[in-house]
C-alpha cells in the first residue's frame, strides 16, 4: 500500500467549499485519505505556490461510436497531421494522430496531458453500444461512459403513439440504459430525426410528425419523467430542435417549457441561442436563453463554444447536417440511415474570424459563460469536435478569464459584430473556483459521480496539479502533475503512464416484461435480435479492455438539478 503527499498547494475543491486555501493532499493508493501532518509517506510532492483541483471531467465529447469513425475516415489529411509537441516522440504514446477528431489512443494522451480524467460520449445509438465501449475501452488513462440516444427510434415513438401505458415507456427507456450500459439518455432533435425520414426537412417543439403524429414536446416530457422516476442522476442530455437555425431561441425556451419543471440538461446550447433581429435577420439572444436558466433551478447547460479554425461537425441530427452540407469545407460530407434507430450527419467547416456568422457564434458561447449566474448550472464544452476540438479549452479557460485577452480576440472579427456584441461590455473573469466548477464539480454534480471532481477524503484521486502562470491558456495547457486514481500519468505535459480507463454507467430498475415486447418488435421490423443486444457486465469489462467497472447509484425521484451539494 503506497501513500505520497501533495504539500502546500493551494486548493480550489467547490464541492468540498473549499476556494484557494493552502493545504496537503494525501493518497493511499487510489483514494484521498486524511493523514495527520507529521506521518510518514513513500513520496512527497512540494507543490508550493502551484493550483490544485480534480481531474477534469468533460460530460460532453464525441470521442466513441459510429459517426466518430465517420468523420476520421471522412478527413484523413486530419490524421496527416501530427501535433508539433515535444512528446511526440514519447515511446509511451503509441502511433495515433489526428487534430480535428483525434484516434483513440491519442485523444487519451491529450485529454491527459491537460488534466482532464474523465470524458463522456454523449450520443450512443443502441445498436453501436458495442463498438462505442469498445472505441472508449481503446482510449487510455481517462475514465468514459455514454449516453444511449432515445426519442427517435421507431419503437419509442410507436409505443408513444399508440398510447402505451407511461409505465411501459419507463420500462423501456430502463431496459434501453441497462442493455447499453449507458450513464444516461440523450435525445437529438426530438421525433426530428425520424421525421426527417418521411420528409419533413423542420420539427418545431408543438409541430406534429408527419407518420406518428406526436410532437418533440411529447417526446421531451416523457422522456424526462421516465429518468426522473427511474432516478437515473443525469438529467435528460437534450440537443434540442432548430440546430443553428436564427430564431431558434424561441424554440429553445418552448423546450424548458416542455420539461415542466422536471430535470433537464441542454446541451451546446450556442447553437440554439439565436434571435433574427438586424439587417442580417441573424443576432445574438444569449441574454434571453441566461435569463431562463437563472429562472429555471430544474436546467443545465454546457456551452458548445465555438472555436475558430477548421474541425468536422459529427452529429445525429441529420436535418441539419443535410442543410449544412452546402458550406461543407473541404467540399465532402457523409450521411447516413441507421435503420430504425436514428441517423447522422458529417460535414467539415472552418470556422472564420472574418465570418459574420462564426463571429456572432463565438460571442454568444462567451456571452452565455459570463451571464448565467450559477456557475453550477453550466458546464464547459466545445461539443467536442463541432464546436472545435477540446484541446482549445485552455485558450477557452483564458478567453472566460482575462477580460483584456477577451478584448483583443474581440477586436480581430468581423467588425459589425466587434462593434455591436455585448461581450465588449462585459467585465466579468471568472475565477478560479468558477473554472474549477465549470470544468469538474458541476459535471460530476450531473453525472452523479459521487466520487470525482472533488478531494475530499474518500474521493478517487483524480488530481491535476498546474503551476502558475499569468497566461491560463499556458497554465492549463501543461499542468505539472496529473495523477489518475492515485498514479502519476503526466508531467509537465508529457505523458509518463497509461493505465487503462474505467467505465462509468448506471443499471436502474424497470419490469422485465417489457422485453417481450421487444422481441416481438425485433422479429417483425429488425434485422438484429433483441435478445442479443443487451451487454453483461463481464461482457462490458472486456469490451473496455479490463478496465474498472463503475457503476453510478440511483437517486431519489425529484432531485433538483440547480440545488448545490452540501
Amino acid at each position: 500500500m503506497s501513500t505520497f503527499r501533495l504539500r502546500g498547494g493551494r486548493v480550489f475543491d467547490p464541492a468540498s467549499r473549499i476556494d484557494g486555501q493552502i493545504a496537503d493532499l494525501c493518497v493511499r493508493d487510489s483514494r484521498i485519505v486524511h493523514l495527520d501532518a507529521e506521518e510518514v509517506v513513500d513520496r512527497e510532492y512540494d507543490i508550493t505556490g502551484m493550483t490544485v483541483m480534480a481531474g477534469g471531467i468533460d460530460m460532453h465529447s464525441h470521442i466513441g461510436g459510429g459517426k466518430v469513425n465517420l468523420a476520421r475516415m471522412l478527413m484523413p489529411e486530419d490524421h496527416r497531421i501530427r501535433m508539433q509537441r515535444e512528446q511526440a516522440e514519447n515511446a509511451l504514446e503509441l502511433a495515433s494522430c489526428g487534430v480535428c477528431t483525434p484516434g483513440t489512443l491519442a485523444t487519451g494522451y491529450r485529454y491527459a496531458e491537460m488534466g482532464y480524467t474523465a470524458a463522456f460520449e454523449p450520443a450512443m445509438i443502441a445498436s453501436n453500444a458495442r463498438h462505442t465501449h469498445l472505441e472508449m475501452g481503446d482510449t487510455p488513462i481517462i475514465d468514459h461512459g455514454a449516453y444511449v440516444m432515445l426519442g427517435n427510434d421507431e419503437l419509442f415513438l410507436r409505443m408513444l403513439a399508440q398510447g402505451e401505458d407511461f409505465e411501459r415507456l419507463r420500462d423501456y427507456v430502463g431496459w434501453s440504459i441497462n442493455a447499453t450500459k449507458a450513464l444516461g439518455v440523450k435525445v437529438v432533435n426530438p421525433g426530428g430525426i425520424s421525421a426527417f425520414k418521411f420528409n419533413q426537412r423542420s420539427l418545431n417543439v408543438d409541430e406534429t410528425h408527419a407518420h406518428y403524429a406526436i410532437t418533440p414536446r411529447q417526446v421531451l416530457h416523457t422522456l424526462a419523467r421516465t429518468l426522473a422516476e427511474l432516478g437515473v442522476p443525469h438529467p435528460l442530455h437534450i440537443h434540442a430542435s432548430n440546430l443553428g437555425v436564427p430564431g431558434n431561441v424561441d424554440s429553445t425556451l418552448a423546450t424548458i417549457d416542455a420539461l415542466e419543471g422536471l430535470p433537464g440538461h441542454l446541451t451546446h446550447i450556442q447553437f440554439h441561442s439565436y434571435g433574427t433581429e438586424g439587417p442580417r435577420k441573424f443576432s445574438s439572444a444569449a441574454e434571453r436563453i441566461a435569463e431562463a436558466v437563472n429562472a429555471h433551478p430544474n436546467i443545465s447547460i454546457d456551452v458548445g463554444q465555438i472555436m475558430f479554425g477548421q474541425t468536422i461537425t459529427a452529429s445525429g441530427d441529420i436535418m441539419k447536417q443535410v442543410k449544412q452540407a452546402d458550406f461543407a469545407s473541404p467540399r465532402k460530407w457523409i450521411a447516413g440511415d441507421i435503420e430504425c434507430d436514428a441517423g447522422c450527419g458529417i460535414v467539415p467547416f472552418r470556422y472564420r474570424e472574418q465570418s459574420y456568422v462564426n463571429a456572432l457564434q463565438w460571442t454568444i458561447g462567451l456571452e452565455l459563460f459570463l451571464m448565467v449566474k450559477n456557475p453550477w448550472q453550466i458546464t464547459l464544452t466545445t461539443d467536442h469536435p463541432n464546436g472545435g476540438p477540446f484541446t482549445s479549452y485552455p485558450h477557452l479557460i483564458r478567453l472566460l478569464m482575462d477580460k483584456s485577452f477577451r478584448d483583443e480576440q474581440l477586436a480581430k472579427l468581423h467588425p459589425e459584430v466587434a462593434q455591436q456584441s455585448a461581450l465588449a461590455s462585459m467585465t466579468r473573469e471568472l475565477s478560479f473556483e468558477e473554472i474549477a466548477i465549470l470544468t469538474r464539480a458541476a459535471p460530476a454534480r450531473l453525472l452523479g459521480l459521487r466520487d470525482r471532481g472533488r478531494l475530499s477524503a474518500g474521493a478517487a484521486a483524480d488530481i491535476a496539479v498546474y503551476r502558475d502562470d499569468a497566461n491560463r491558456e499556458v497554465m492549463f495547457s501543461t499542468p505539472e502533475y496529473v495523477f489518475k486514481d492515485g498514479e502519476l500519468v503526466a508531467r509537465n505535459g508529457r505523458i509518463v503512464a497509461t493505465p487503462v480507463g474505467g467505465t462509468h454507467f448506471i443499471e436502474p430498475e424497470f419490469d422485465r416484461s417489457i422485453e417481450r415486447t421487444l422481441d416481438e418488435y425485433g422479429e417483425r421490423h429488425l434485422a438484429y435480435n433483441f435478445r442479443h443486444a443487451a451487454i453483461g457486465r463481464d461482457e462490458l469489462c472486456s469490451c473496455c479492455n479490463g478496465g474498472r467497472l463503475l457503476p453510478a447509484a440511483c437517486v431519489a425521484h425529484g432531485n433538483s438539478t440547480g440545488e448545490q451539494p452540501s
